[in-house]
């Protein structure tokens, strides 16, 4: 597979290898992986960034070249990296501050395993009673023509090549919402055009939650109902949903809530049904909405997590009582549809400014100097 990052990595491999890189790239499943998984480097903010599973190599390789391995010593005989110093190192990378453990733990193997079934060695190891992780040290190193080479320092380049792209991509993001912000009065369909462009199934699962939850805040915006406890005092409330965080955040598994009614909302792009039902486990088996990145109809979405359900459990007792708990499925189409619904309200710029003020929380966007900002 080659695109857009690709000559990067392979000029950084050149610095390193000089005329070994093509032979090293072949043979090596762990360069191939990073190409397979920066493939988005280029294709703006948009695109899935996968930092999750890139970061938890680099932290097992950078404690790795912290501790002289890739030039001396025999990394077998290492103790092996504290998961708690891998887990804060990983957090202070960009993008990185709402990173969980599982790709440490188990993701990014998997991911590893399903794109080189024939691979024995895999990337991470670790011994869970001592909670200590190491890096499978066969990955790192090649041999040609009897000579070994040690990729690690090539590898924390590569990544961090990645990373600086990927940034660059998220600022041009943010400074494109600013502008369009500043002009959603004159440039309707603009803005509109935009708005759409990002709820799409190939977005950024950050920004695809970001927008979903812009778009439905301000359809609900409008809505009330009536609360109170004796008929005769009732009590009009609008609807106003609530962001619990930022996105990935481990809030057990509620993206968005809804006052005063009480809804909770997930947003997800799988259909893997255990995923589902663990949300649902995790909050007593309450009702939950889900915002589901597929064009799929809410029809079929349904009928698919209820085949898993299925296919998981043999008692229709128990599936029924999972299904039950969701409440709403909602994708793409029911999405742009409710954000027209919107725009006929006049929230347009509303819907903007909000994808600004959470994309900026999200990504850690520093306001730029003001002789800096240009219009």
């Amino acid at each position: 597979m080659e695109h857009e990052l690709t000559p990067v990595i392979v000029n950084i491999l050149k610095k390193h290898f000089g005329k070994n890189t093509e032979d090293l790239f072949d043979k090596s499943p762990l360069l191939q992986y990073l190409n397979i998984k920066t493939v988005s480097a280029t294709r703006g903010s948009k695109a899935r960034s996968s930092f999750a599973n890139l970061y938890a190599v680099y932290v097992l390789i950078e404690d790795y070249i912290e501790h002289g391995y890739h030039k001396i010593g025999d990394y077998s005989e290492y103790d092996g990296a504290r998961f708690s110093k891998l887990f804060k190192r990983q957090r202070q990378l960009p993008f990185g501050s709402r990173l969980q453990n599982h790709a440490l733990n188990h993701r990014m193997n998997q991911e590893f395993r399903k794109f080189f079934p024939q691979v024995d060695a895999q990337p991470i190891l670790r011994v869970v009673e001592s909670r200590r992780y190491w890096i499978n040290e066969k990955l790192l190193t090649v041999s040609i023509r009897k000579r070994k080479f040690n990729l690690a320092v090539a590898v924390i380049e590569i990544i961090d090549a990645y990373v600086k792209t990927k940034q660059e991509s998220f600022k041009g993001f943010i400074q494109t919402c600013d502008k369009l912000t500043r002009l959603s009065k004159q440039k309707h369909d603009k803005v509109e055009e935009f708005i759409l462009g990002l709820v799409a199934p190939n977005v950024d699962a950050r920004i695809f939650e970001i927008v979903s939850y812009a778009i439905l805040k301000y359809f609900y915006h409008d809505q009330t109902v009536y609360f109170g406890f004796q008929l005769d005092q009732l009590e009009k409330s609008p609807l106003t949903l609530y962001k619990t965080g930022r996105t990935n955040a481990n809030d057990g598994g509620i993206d968005f809530v809804m006052r005063p009614l009480g809804r909770f909302f997930q947003v997800t792009e799988t259909l893997d049904v255990r995923k589902y039902f663990l949300d649902i486990d995790k909050i007593e088996r309450y009702p939950m909405s889900f915002v589901i990145k597929s064009t799929d109809s809410a029809k079929a979405l349904t009928a698919k997590l209820r085949q898993g359900a299925e296919r998981q459990y043999a008692i229709k007792a128990i599936v029924d009582k999972y299904m039950k708990c969701i409440e709403e499925v909602i994708n793409i189409p029911v999405l742009q549809e409710r954000f027209r619904t919107a725009l006929k309200q006049g929230y347009l710029a509303k819907i903007m400014d909000e994808i600004v003020r959470q994309s900026k929380v999200e990504f850690n966007y520093e306001e730029p100097d003001e002789e800096d900002d240009e219009d």
